[in-house]
């Protein structure tokens, strides 16, 4: 089953269905667009993703996610330091997505930080940026200490990589059924609810993220139970402990909207990296 969900081979199949998928829905977003705004269809109270073409990226970069998200389990018996890369890389495209349904949105203005959106519009810029440093550091980290994590492989460790790639492999149906209740929810609240418009990226993300990630801080602590049967160096503990706080931060960011969201993110991905670069110092002077 792992061969079958999580391959090399199924993982390009699925990078090209989700950029051909991801073109159409883009297409069809826009032709959506302009269908509403010609009058040629009437949807009532429809949304704000209906009312501008810039919004129409929003739709193709949710679907993107998708495919991040399975990157995610595709790494997870692979490298632990990469499977949290894959989540700072989700929730910076979350942030990134948002940027693009803001940018619909914006109210150009002599007064620009008077305006509550376009402050927050702001603040997205700044930290996208500052994220996407913050994943740079983090993947050079691993990179420059990927003599270490390749170890000796001893019986426990292929037991606890067996273990991870049953996990894995559970949880790609379990992302599958997610996936598809939050396409539909997504679709029918953003486009055709008449008594619930949805005008919140945390709404949205309510849907499909919020819950995937308590379900992996479930499995984090599972597997930092399960590593101490092949491993209980004191870095080791507190490297995986510390990518459990900062799945965790990232997790507390979907209850949360405007300035306290962006600092839960960058604090996470921090902590992230700060715990990974003092691990690594750990494993630098044991040699």
């Amino acid at each position: 089953m792992y061969d079958y969900f999580l391959s090399e081979k199924v993982k390009e199949k699925s990078e090209k269905i989700i950029i051909y998928v991801s073109i159409a829905s883009f297409l069809l977003h826009l032709l959506l667009i302009g269908l509403v705004n010609l009058n040629i269809i009437t949807i009532s109270h429809h949304s704000k993703l209906l009312s501008n073409p810039i919004a129409a990226i929003y739709t193709p970069f949710s679907f993107i996610l998708i495919y991040e998200v399975y990157l995610l389990l595709y790494y997870l018996p692979k490298s632990t330091s990469i499977y949290i890369g894959k989540q700072y890389e989700i929730i910076s495209l979350i942030v990134i997505r948002r940027i693009f349904k803001d940018l619909s949105n914006l109210e150009f203005s002599t007064n620009w930080f008077s305006i509550k959106s376009d402050i927050l519009f702001t603040i997205d810029l700044v930290a996208i940026l500052l994220m996407f440093y913050l994943i740079y550091v983090f993947y050079r980290d691993i990179k420059s200490n990927s003599q270490i994590e390749t170890e000796i492989i001893k019986p426990e460790i292929i037991k606890f990589i067996s273990l991870k790639k049953a996990i894995a492999t559970f949880l790609v149906p379990v992302f599958l059924a997610l996936s598809v209740y939050s396409l539909g929810h997504w679709l029918y609240e953003s486009f055709f609810s008449v008594t619930k418009i949805v005008t919140d990226i945390k709404d949205i993300n309510k849907v499909f993220f919020d819950d995937f990630f308590t379900i992996l801080i479930l499995v984090d602590v599972l597997l930092l139970l399960f590593s101490f049967l092949h491993s209980d160096k004191f870095n080791s503990v507190i490297r995986n402990s510390g990518f459990i706080i900062s799945t965790i931060l990232i997790k507390l960011s979907f209850n949360t909207e405007g300035i306290i969201n962006i600092v839960l993110i960058i604090l996470a991905i921090v902590f992230g990296v700060v715990i990974l670069k003092i691990h690594n110092l750990y494993d630098t002077n044991d040699k």
